[in-house]
């Protein structure tokens, strides 16, 4: 068996979900999206035994485009990322009434494929093909199933198409131009490309305004928090649990190794961006009233974190953005996940009309204290591991950075706790909260026992993920 397996089950789930039929596309989702996360479990444990779980075929002859799947420490982290929220993003969904509910589902599944595909490919051309396919079911998901009115949410959609399309036509050029110089995409000939500065400088740039604007990295945020409020929650859990990870990744598996120069060249300009990111982020997060916008703005600070230690070019820093988006992905989707109870029971997600949740049901008060904790890196959970981590790296670069980049945890802390006790606690709310469900209880369940388990015990991921990072960090070292 090999990684291919994984993408096959989830692009016959999609298409199986749409053709079951509204009443059933729920369920088939679930269970192609479970049975694709068991295969990716035992293509990992393949992997571990040192069987070969990489799946090369021709395609093109001219341009010569490879059917290329790769899977290791790093790909297949992602992999079982995907593959792990997307039956927990589904089985949130249970509750909702959803209109043309198989479509809905399908393209779930349909965009699970996609992500998977970016993550598991080796070849460059074939890349950029599930990069932008990724954004079709998103954006019709956010289109069609979103909140608010019509046109704000259709001009607010459209707005992130253009801007993450745009930006990737940049990423094809660069493709091109590298497939002239060594006749490849694949990044393993990528890498040894031996191109001038001033070629390394254009090719980072363009790899840079996709990912760039994917992440986001400040100022090419302006799409990120419209679209995380009036998309469906399970939308806002894929862009923000699951999409935006590609860009990071990417920047570490194509970015770096191919045009390592520029990195090194500009880093300070590059973790200064991030980290400015981190600090508007948590500003805004302080200032909403809304509690979807609250998360967006709260996940742009984090990922500005995870990408400024992406930037440092140190293993520490490599690692911890593995780590750290892991960990977010859990998180993020687990907190939008409370905020969709919430909204279901209060009809708002005005956070000026909540308060006196504690009193009604302090189970789901529990629960979502626990991610609350963990989204600011409290000690003993794994937002704490690759947090240490990525500040850890730019203590390695600049010191300052680590103090000006750590006051996301300080800012973090206020204004999520500020949250939790705006929403949760107070007097009694003179509307009925009923009491979570056994299924949305095991979600949170999955979700806690994660972030608890590997913020004790990350040694597992750590050792998995190092090998290949160190690779990639010899790549990215190779001139100096």
């Amino acid at each position: 068996m090999d990684v291919s397996f994984v993408l096959i089950i989830l692009l016959f789930g999609a298409a199986a979900t749409f053709f079951v039929g509204d009443k059933w596309a729920s369920k088939a989702a679930l269970f192609f999206s479970t049975a694709a996360f068991a295969a990716a479990i035992y293509v990992t444990y393949l992997f571990n035994q040192g069987m070969g779980v990489d799946l090369t075929m021709n395609w093109i002859k001219a341009p010569r485009i490879l059917i290329n799947f790769q899977g290791d420490g790093l790909s297949l982290s992602m992999l079982l990322l995907t593959t792990a929220l997307t039956p927990i993003i589904i089985l949130a969904s249970f509750k909702n009434s959803i209109p043309k509910a198989r479509s809905f589902y399908a393209l779930i599944m349909f965009m699970a494929f996609a992500m998977a595909g970016t993550f598991l490919s080796a070849d460059g051309f074939v890349y950029y093909i599930f990069w932008e396919l990724s954004l079709i079911p998103i954006y019709f998901i956010a289109l069609i199933w979103g909140s608010g009115d019509a046109e704000s949410r259709r001009k607010s959609v459209i707005k992130f198409f253009i801007y993450t399309f745009a930006g990737s036509i940049f990423m094809l050029i660069a493709f091109i131009y590298l497939y002239q110089r060594t006749g490849s995409f694949l990044n393993i000939h990528l890498y040894r490309a031996f191109l001038t500065p001033q070629e390394q400088f254009w090719i980072f740039l363009a790899f840079f305004l996709a990912y760039a604007i994917k992440i986001p990295i400040i100022p090419f945020h302006t799409w990120q928090a419209n679209v995380y409020q009036k998309s469906p929650t399970a939308g806002t859990m894929l862009l923000s649990g699951i999409m935006l990870k590609m860009a990071i990744y990417s920047i570490i598996r194509w970015q770096l190794p191919i045009a390592p120069n520029p990195a090194a060249e500009y880093m300070y300009v590059l973790i200064g961006l991030c980290i400015a990111g981190v600090i508007y982020g948590s500003i805004l997060a302080l200032k909403q009233d809304d509690l979807k916008k609250l998360l967006a703005y709260s996940s742009l600070a984090h990922v500005g974190l995870i990408a400024a230690g992406a930037y440092t070019l140190t293993l520490d820093g490599l690692r911890g953005a593995f780590l750290q988006m892991i960990a977010h992905g859990f998180v993020v989707v687990g907190l939008f996940y409370a905020a969709e109870i919430i909204q279901r029971r209060y009809n708002t997600t005005e956070i000026s009309q909540m308060g006196g949740i504690r009193i009604q049901t302090p189970k789901f008060t529990s629960m979502f204290m626990i991610l609350v904790l963990a989204s600011v890196a409290l000690p003993s959970t794994f937002n704490f591991v690759g947090e240490f981590e990525l500040l850890y790296s730019m203590a390695q670069t600049n010191i300052w950075f680590a103090v000006i980049g750590g006051t996301t945890i300080i800012l973090g802390a206020f204004y999520m706790l500020r949250m939790f006790q705006q929403v949760m606690l107070g007097e009694q709310n003179a509307k009925l909260f009923a009491d979570i469900t056994f299924g949305e209880g095991f979600v949170f369940v999955i979700i806690i026992a994660v972030l608890l388990f590997f913020g004790l015990y990350p040694k597992p991921i750590v050792d998995f993920i190092t090998p290949d990072l160190q690779k990639i960090l010899l790549q990215i070292n190779r001139f100096n």
